[in-house]
């Protein structure tokens, strides 16, 4: 019983962790928050029955779709955005089965450490610039919360939530992020940041709105190929998961079922009103902090976000949580991110010295951090999705050195 409650708390945790981005991103678009929880806790649900839950992953909303969820929904409105997310969704299937046709060996040639070892830095860094204005209280190009307090915030937040990790023991240790989102809490409380007006008024119980979905398949073919971006994430996730844990879910139980997984859960996502689900580094991160890998942590999460869709007063709690609170968590996350990228060099001995590699790492680094953005007509290649393809492209196109000879006896 004992380990099911620390379990249960982990889970919570991971929630947490996620919750942020999950619903920025219908706050963004226009969707709705609380099929955003639905749609990553059912998502969640339907990836650990196809991978048969060996994967300790949490599925949440897809930064990749703001723009085109944006555009879909001014073009042609809700119900036929959702047809489009749901179709956007095959994508991931059409991936997995080249992948299941011609086996990991195509993916360990295009996905070298070279490779993977950048793109997975990109994906902490690329996100910097977030996590600090967030720390800051900045948003949007605006000023959200009073610079001091922001700061003030950010630092109880990260200060608590590094002492919980480095100097905690027992049970209190597998939460860091989580004692630190509480201690940022209570003190924006105390300093007046926090408006509880909103938890007041907001019901126990409320039903999700759900909008049925409007065959359109210009918004299917628009949406289609935004998808190829996520899919690339998704691979870099489960690599840079596996480099936390050890494991390597490549093989088992395979890129086809992690994508599939993943693509189900997109489908299921757009039917409903939510937005499309992915891999989310802040998780890892939150991994490789608690250390804590077990796959029911993410069953637990997953259920509690269903339970959440439906309980107001809880969303009011979460999204009253303020920015600066979650930004300072969020500079250990991303950080940790990157730095797992760095691991995966040095572990692979990757010799920067050739100029090759060089090449391959320096166009990724500059290119994902920098926000560097390829646009063909209404599509848009940009962030990890972009630099996944350049040194995808780089690795092929440029030649390997020549193997030294055996010196002679």
């Amino acid at each position: 019983m004992f380990n099911e409650i620390k379990q249960f708390i982990s889970g919570a945790q991971i929630l947490f962790v996620a919750f942020g981005a999950l619903v920025l991103v219908p706050l963004l678009t226009g969707l709705n928050p609380a099929m955003a929880l639905l749609g990553a806790g059912v998502g969640t649900l339907m990836f650990q029955l196809i991978t048969k839950r060996q994967v300790p992953i949490f599925l949440g909303s897809s930064f990749a779709f703001i723009g085109p969820i944006i555009f879909a929904m001014h073009t042609w409105g809700q119900g036929a955005t959702q047809f489009g997310l749901f179709f956007a969704g095959l994508m991931y299937f059409i991936i997995a089965g080249l992948i299941k046709w011609r086996g990991m060996g195509f993916i360990h040639k295009l996905l070298p450490p070279v490779v993977i070892g950048p793109v997975i830095m990109v994906i902490g860094l690329s996100v910097a610039v977030a996590a600090s204005g967030m720390a800051m209280g900045q948003g949007g190009g605006k000023q959200l919360v009073p610079y001091g307090v922001s700061l003030l915030l950010a630092t109880i937040s990260l200060t608590t939530t590094i002492i919980v990790s480095v100097f905690a023991g027992g049970m209190l240790r597998l939460v860091p992020i989580l004692s630190g989102v509480v201690a940022g809490y209570i003190a924006a409380v105390f300093l007046g940041v926090v408006d509880l007006s909103g938890i007041a008024n907001a019901p126990w119980f409320a039903m999700p709105h759900f909008v049925t979905p409007e065959v359109n398949w210009a918004a299917a073919l628009f949406m289609l190929p935004v998808a190829i971006a996520p899919t690339i994430e998704h691979i870099g996730g489960v690599m840079a998961l596996g480099k936390v844990t050890g494991q390597d879910y490549t093989v088992n139980p395979g890129l086809h079922r992690t994508l599939g997984g993943d693509g189900l859960g997109v489908c299921f996502a757009g039917l409903i009103g939510g937005p499309p689900i992915t891999t989310y580094a802040e998780v890892t991160g939150a991994l490789m902090i608690t250390r804590n890998f077990n796959p029911v942590i993410m069953t637990y999460a997953a259920v509690l976000a269903v339970i959440l869709a439906f309980f107001g007063k809880f969303n009011a709690i979460l999204v009253s949580i303020p920015m600066p609170v979650m930004g300072g968590i969020m500079v250990l996350l991303f950080g940790t991110i990157a730095s797992i990228g760095l691991k995966t060099l040095i572990d692979s001995k990757v010799d920067l010295m050739l100029p090759r590699n060089l090449v391959i790492v320096s166009v990724v680094l500059t290119c994902g951090i920098g926000g560097l953005m390829v646009q063909v007509g209404n599509f848009n290649l940009v962030g990890v999705g972009l630099v996944s393809v350049l040194a995808i492209v780089l690795n092929l196109l440029l030649p390997n050195p020549p193997a030294e000879p055996a010196a002679e006896i």
